[in-house]
């Protein structure tokens, strides 16, 4: 849990979802509301993805 936690990418992500949540709040409700999520979600998808892939690699080299 801990390298998910400490992981860049997945901080940078957690606040980009926290600007997406102050978007929603504030602005207007159409089409780039729904692209600004689908870009959220993918980037967390890759940042969990690429966490992933780096702890295998770090089980591989031990």
């Amino acid at each position: 849990m801990r390298k998910f936690i400490f992981n860049g990418s997945v901080i940078s992500t957690v606040f980009g979802g926290i600007s997406a949540i102050q978007a929603t709040r504030q602005g207007p409700r159409d089409w780039r509301l729904v692209l600004l999520w689908a870009s959220w979600g993918i980037s967390l998808a890759l940042a969990i993805g690429s966490v992933i892939e780096e702890s295998k690699n770090a089980e591989i080299e031990r």
